[in-house]
């Protein structure tokens, strides 16, 4: 079997991590920090790349890594426009639309920017990306809200519930376009999707406003409420939208976003944290119910993966509501660098093939 090296880049908005694989394995990774008085010079997401880049060939010159040998560099994919699953040679449409940030800006905006740049440096080697998070599968029934102005769209961690979905389905002998399963991804933000024969059918918008509460997500709200509040004077556009992202969730009713914590504040006996935590399981709960009926109670099995999966209470709360559907299995923590790998090595192996943005 041939051996293949793949550099990976992932970046976020403190850090940019970077690992390097001889095919699933890793034998490098480096968490880079980033202060944020060395960001503070460029105004603009963008104009971090070139600072990024150079941190980047310097840690790998200083790990003794020869660029030249590696055989693919993928990078973490952003927001770009909606696309099907899969991964993606990076392309001169792909790098305007992460230029520009057609949905938004975000530090993954970078990932594809960056495996492009560095790729130019190494003989024969491509660049890609895959699953990013605006990976959109979702049937045309799951894009009505209730009002024409308000359309449902696909925004979820689609490169880990992908990678699990294909994890599992090795672990029980099948393929991933055989099986139904309803996967959460509990995070800083959590998703719950619809798999269909591998495909997302429906999913919650885990980024700005849509399914469980999480550790800095509203999720849901009353919309009437949400209404008034926008026109009270009260607060700004910018207040809101770090209502819904970013101080929602944990964060607005413990103060902190750190799961971990809020677990230890009940162990030391803080029934409003439990409350709070309960809460959350029994939201995930109801929104695994209803993918569970999207796909017609018709469901080989219930995956819960992300760093919360690692909290045995919050698991037991939403096994306690959901077990009834169909076996629940558990996938705890995620690993977006060896999933981006893994993506590289199926193009590589040629057991896939890159698909064209366009």
């Amino acid at each position: 079997m041939n051996t293949y090296k793949i550099l990976v880049i992932n970046p976020g908005s403190t850090s940019t991590k970077i690992a390097v694989f001889e095919n699933d394995k890793a034998i490098y990774s480096k968490n880079i920090k980033h202060k944020a008085e060395e960001l503070a010079p460029y105004p603009k997401l963008i104009d971090q790349y070139p600072f990024r880049k150079e941190i980047i060939l310097k840690e790998l010159r200083e790990a003794n890594i020869n660029i030249s040998s590696m055989h693919a560099v993928i990078g973490r994919g952003g927001l770009i426009k909606p696309i099907p699953s899969g991964v993606y040679e990076v392309n001169k449409d792909m790098l305007e639309d992460l230029k520009i940030g057609r949905l938004g800006q975000h530090a993954s905006n970078l990932g594809g920017i960056l495996a492009d740049d560095i790729v130019r440096l190494i003989p024969n080697a491509k660049a890609f990306i895959a699953d990013p998070v605006v990976v959109d599968e979702l049937e045309d029934i799951a894009r009505f809200s209730g009002h024409p102005k308000f359309e449902r769209i696909s925004i979820f961690h689609a490169l880990n519930q992908k990678a699990i979905a294909r994890m599992h389905a090795q672990a029980v002998g099948k393929n991933y376009e055989e099986l139904n399963l309803v996967i959460a991804h509990l995070g800083g933000g959590i998703s719950v999707g619809a798999h269909k024969h591998g495909k997302v059918i429906d999913v919650n918008n885990a980024l700005d406003g849509e399914g469980p509460f999480s550790p800095e997500r509203a999720g849901t709200l009353p919309v009437k409420a949400l209404a008034e509040l926008c026109f009270s004077g009260e607060y700004t556009l910018d207040e809101v939208k770090k209502m819904i992202t970013g101080k929602g969730g944990f964060v607005a009713y413990l103060g902190t976003n750190d799961a971990y914590e809020v677990e230890q504040k009940i162990k030391n006996g803080d029934t409003f944290a439990a409350q709070v935590h309960d809460a959350m399981a029994y939201q995930v709960g109801k929104c695994i119910a209803e993918m569970s009926a999207v796909l017609h109670g018709n469901v080989d099995a219930i995956l819960l993966t992300g760093g919360i999966a690692y909290d045995k209470d919050f698991v037991d709360y939403v096994k306690q509501m959901v077990s009834f559907i169909a076996p629940v299995v558990i996938y705890p923590g995620e690993d977006e660098m060896k999933a981006l790998a893994e993506n590289a090595l199926m193009v590589l192996r040629g057991e896939t093939i890159p698909k064209i943005y366009q």
